[in-house]
């Protein structure tokens, strides 16, 4: 038999019927759709997980037309009476009183734009209309998740060529390294549950006594894989709750105050310690203590430019604000 030779020439059809080939894809989405072929039409975005909303709280105060973001710190100072270490104490007849000395100081941090324009041409709009796959809304949505990874990076490391700091890596905030246990390795891996309460402790312990035992951190972050060990792991062969529900339980946050330790996983904890080991950032989650200074995106109205459709999304992003430092801590090893 002989073989079969197809024409290097594009078919075309003689009535009205369209015909959907290679030629027809382009970047609207349109795809070679086959009669037996059942497309799924939902939209499936690239996997990604950003946590910043669970783990810092806003700052809202700040707009568009500012450029740097500020608070200020007070410090106090007063003399005792008869002691300068002393009460201050008064007498009857006292003609010379003590005041107090008040010193202010001032945190400034930049406030950055932060911008993306979305485009397409009125061909590309009609042929993404035509087959239900609308583009504007395709590239609404991408933007919108690299915002979200934006964002997300600058909370928790900041960013490195504008020089800044964040969540867990503020140079603010005391660190340590973990002590070895009793198998002579300092991972949790290599550890038994009290061993890992006792770490867990020791952050909560550091930044309660730097605080003068004012604050004793409500939230603990720790990489994916040692939050998942605590989840896998009991307590011991005859126990029935997992060591993440032992360290909720347990911990000094617990009883001083009075709610379970709050663990979440966090993925930029990952080989973020020295000598690329795991960090555990200990802290509390409260607007005046640390936050994240942030202008919601705004828009500007759609611009026609030749057979292009252009909106511009905007807004500025500041550098996370330590208010209270001595209320985190950072322990590496784990």
């Amino acid at each position: 038999m002989g073989s079969l030779i197809l024409p290097k020439t594009r078919a075309q059809t003689r009535d009205s019927w369209q015909t959907f080939d290679a030629q027809t894809v382009d970047s609207a989405g349109a795809f070679v759709i086959g009669e037996l072929e059942r497309l799924d039409q939902t939209m499936h975005d690239p996997l990604a997980s950003v946590t910043w909303t669970r783990d810092i709280d806003l700052r809202e105060d700040v707009s568009i037309a500012d450029e740097v973001s500020s608070f200020t710190n007070s410090t106090f100072a007063a003399a005792g009476g008869a002691s300068p270490n002393g009460k201050s104490w008064i007498g009857k007849e006292t003609d010379a009183i003590h005041g107090l000395a008040l010193d202010i100081s001032k945190t400034a941090n930049p406030l950055t734009l932060w911008g993306m324009q979305l485009g397409w041409t009125l061909p590309e709009l009609a042929s993404a209309q035509q087959v239900g796959r609308p583009i504007d809304t395709q590239k609404y949505s991408g933007m919108m998740l690299k915002y979200n990874m934006d964002v997300d990076e600058q909370a928790y490391i900041g960013d490195d060529i504008l020089g800044v700091e964040g969540l867990v890596t503020s140079s603010k905030v005391g660190s340590t390294n973990v002590p070895v246990g009793a198998s002579g390795k300092a991972d949790w891996k290599s550890k038994t549950a009290d061993e890992i309460l006792a770490d867990v402790n020791l952050v909560l312990n550091q930044s309660w006594v730097a605080t003068g035992f004012a604050i004793v951190p409500d939230k603990l972050l720790i990489s994916p894989t040692q939050f998942s060990l605590l989840v896998t792991r009991k307590v011991s062969e005859a126990g029935n709750i997992s060591v993440l529900e032992f360290l909720k339980a347990n911990s000094l946050s617990n009883s001083a105050n009075g709610r379970p330790l709050d663990i979440q996983p966090l993925k930029w904890l990952s080989g973020r310690g020295v000598g690329g080991t795991d960090r555990m950032v200990a802290y509390t989650k409260d607007k005046n203590r640390v936050r994240l200074p942030l202008v919601p995106l705004q828009r500007t109205p759609l611009e026609y430019r030749d057979l292009r459709q252009l909106v511009t999304y905007y807004g500025r992003l500041g550098v996370v604000e330590w208010v209270y430092p001595e209320t985190a801590f950072y322990a590496d090893g784990i």
